[in-house]
């Protein structure tokens, strides 16, 4: 009996000393992830940890601290910040007035009075500042440690989408200005903080992908021009003969899973994927037509419809190809569909037509320049024939935020995302 106590004393001994060993590995780990991006990013929280003392302090920090270590933004004008500023042949800007009525910078190329949905994510998200487009030069170094913006308005999925409309950068080229400019970028700058800190295991593959990477949000907006630009315009794409819609619906998510796939062999671990907004509501659509009153093409929200639903498969599937991926997908057609069927609860009185006066050379796509401008852009849906007013992205951004319905975020939300 005193054999056997013997024994069990040393089992249960060896266990403990083999869990408090491992809970002593984690922590140290932790600490290292901490110290190397804490040492690339963290100036300013240091500073407000040395000024603010105590639990109030502590609780403070905590509030400020952001969710995600960065965000990269890839797909079209929708998620656009600016990057199409600096490409001359565009024919595609927002970089004037009305653009940018209320937003504290002015026009930035955002196409939008205010925040466009990224703008209004990243305030939740809690991230330093604005993330900055791609195209600046000043985004080297330092500022793209919080996220990087590579998006192009008039760019879709397909490498020919937009071309019509001037020079756009394609989602293909988004991803490889991730891979040949920011991704070196940021390796050095956290090598380089790091070596700083006293911590030289930064120079790891694995280190840089474990304590930053996984932890940035890899966002994803695009679609809705391969359908305008290409799909509904079939001289022009070469396709006379009528590509069915579900086999065209089938090649662009085919491609997107293939874009995706290409970012997570780059490092991306965590996305967030938008949904095609509903394209046959908007004015450009509505008017093309020559539809008056509340009526949309359901035509073309069929179109987009149907892709959406594909890609919200796309989701659920991704793990088989991407095992160490976790995915939200954000339904801005839902969100807006239902602020268009009932504009009264959500305090909107115009759905059907842009705030702002239309530009006859953009195709009724975007406002004239030093236009007109409606009041109240919170009574409207959308500012422009396509693009939503700040207050409708900053619901779509609530809702793929913290909505606990899967009808906005599946199948999780985008805070749940960042947390894991």
């Amino acid at each position: 009996m005193a054999a056997k106590l013997v024994y069990l004393l040393t089992v249960v001994f060896l266990s403990m000393a083999l869990l408090l060993s491992l809970r002593g590995q984690c922590e140290a780990a932790a600490t290292s992830c901490r110290r190397r991006v804490g040492a690339g990013g963290g100036a300013a929280a240091a500073a407000g940890s040395r000024s603010s003392g105590g639990q109030a302090g502590k609780k403070q920090r905590q509030r400020q601290r952001p969710q995600v270590e960065g965000m990269f933004v890839f797909g079209s004008s929708v998620v656009d910040n600016g990057n199409n500023n600096f490409l001359n042949g565009s024919g595609v800007r927002a970089d004037y007035l009305p653009y940018g009525v209320d937003f504290p910078l002015g026009p930035s190329g955002r196409f939008s009075n205010g925040r466009n949905v990224i703008d209004a994510l990243g305030e939740l998200l809690r991230l330093p500042g604005l993330v900055p487009p791609f195209a600046d030069p000043r985004t080297r170094g330092r500022a793209a440690l919080h996220g990087v913006n590579f998006a192009s308005g008039g760019s879709g999925i397909l490498d020919h989408t937009g071309q019509l409309t001037g020079e756009v950068v394609s989602l293909r080229q988004q991803i490889s200005n991730f891979e040949a400019v920011t991704l070196p970028d940021l390796r050095a700058q956290l090598r380089g903080a790091a070596a700083t800190a006293g911590d030289h295991r930064i120079r790891r593959q694995d280190s840089f992908q474990r304590c930053y990477l996984s932890k940035c949000l890899f966002v994803i907006g695009t679609g809705g021009n391969d359908y305008l630009l290409n799909y509904f315009n079939p001289r022009k794409n070469g396709t006379e003969g009528g590509t069915p819609l579900t086999e065209f619906t089938r090649s662009l998510i085919i491609k997107l899973s293939h874009h995706l796939q290409r970012l997570y062999a780059l490092g991306a671990r965590k996305f967030v994927v938008f949904s095609i907004q509903p394209t046959g509501c908007t004015p450009v659509v509505r008017s093309f037509l020559n539809i008056t009153g509340a009526a949309c093409i359901e035509p073309v929200n069929d179109a987009v419809a149907l892709f959406n639903s594909e890609l919200r498969r796309l989701v659920d599937g991704a793990r088989s190809r991407m095992p160490a991926a976790r995915l939200a997908y954000i339904d801005s057609y839902r969100i807006i569909k239902d602020m268009l069927d009932h504009p009264a609860k959500h305090g909107v009185r115009e759905t059907g037509r842009a705030c702002c006066e239309m530009s006859r050379s953009s195709s009724g796509v975007l406002c004239k320049k030093q236009g007109p401008v409606c009041r109240d852009r919170t009574e409207y849906v959308f500012f422009d024939g396509l693009h939503p007013t700040d207050a409708v992205n900053a619901r779509i951004a609530r809702k793929g935020y913290g909505s606990s319905s899967p009808e906005h975020a599946y199948p999780i939300n985008v805070k749940k995302l960042a947390m894991l």
